[in-house]
């Protein structure tokens, strides 16, 4: 019987909750529901709104996402241009890279790109009247491309990328340092060494290591070993 009562008067609170809300369409009174599951009225209790005062437990409409949303946000996509460059969806015939990674600030202060990324775009901070989320303003940020097509100057050997990773070659500037450049030697520059290992210190390095440069990341020392490259003529 104490159970049957119990459901009834549930029954009940449920009941007159729904009126409440159907009310609350055509005057505007409140009706919610306590963290117990109990109806309360917008006045207080349950509500958080003791003092009197409303409280709007709506919740705040989604951002919306795609081309458009961020500037030059993750998976969308660039045109290329000789002095600026613009963000168009990556089903385009402009589009030419698309965005792997984006991060806010200088790219100094930052993370890394990935490693395969084949160029970065740097965004100046903006402040127009209107932009694409409607918050008047594009922060300082960076933009990780990735080419939507061959050649990807940021694969191993590929000669560019803004990092140096396993696979590439370098060559030295008699300043000590050394620049990448493309492995099968149609570069401007020849490849004077390969960087074969990633370790986290030099004493990690195989001792065939003609040259240590700096990769950054988790392991930073890259292990390299000098090579010899011939011009092939016909």
């Amino acid at each position: 019987m104490r159970k049957r009562r119990s459901v009834g008067a549930v029954c009940v609170r449920v009941f007159v909750c729904a009126l409440l809300m159907v009310f609350t369409v055509l005057t505007g009174a409140g009706c919610q529901l306590s963290s117990e599951g109990s109806a309360d009225d917008a006045s207080g209790g349950a509500s958080g709104a003791a003092d009197g005062t409303s409280v709007d437990q709506r919740p705040a409409p989604p951002r919306p996402t795609g081309y458009g949303t961020v500037f030059l946000s993750i998976d969308e996509c660039s045109s290329f241009g000789t002095t600026s460059f613009t963000e168009v969806p990556c089903t385009s015939e402009r589009a030419a890279a698309r965005v792997v990674a984006r991060f806010d600030g200088k790219v100094t202060d930052g993370p890394p790109c990935p490693a395969t990324t084949d160029f970065v775009l740097h965004i100046s901070e903006q402040r127009p009247a209107a932009d694409e989320d409607g918050d008047g303003a594009v922060p300082q940020g960076y933009s990780c491309m990735r080419n939507l097509q061959a050649p990807h100057p940021g694969d191993p050997g590929g000669g560019g990328g803004p990092r140096t990773i396993v696979g590439d070659c370098v060559y030295s500037t008699g300043r000590g340092e050394v620049r990448e450049t493309a492995c099968d030697g149609k570069g401007e520059k020849k490849p004077q060494y390969k960087v074969t290992e990633a370790v986290t210190k030099r004493v990690n390095c195989p001792p065939s290591t003609a040259l240590y440069v700096e990769l950054g990341g988790e392991r930073p020392v890259g292990c390299a070993k000098g090579i010899s490259f011939r011009k092939r003529f016909r």
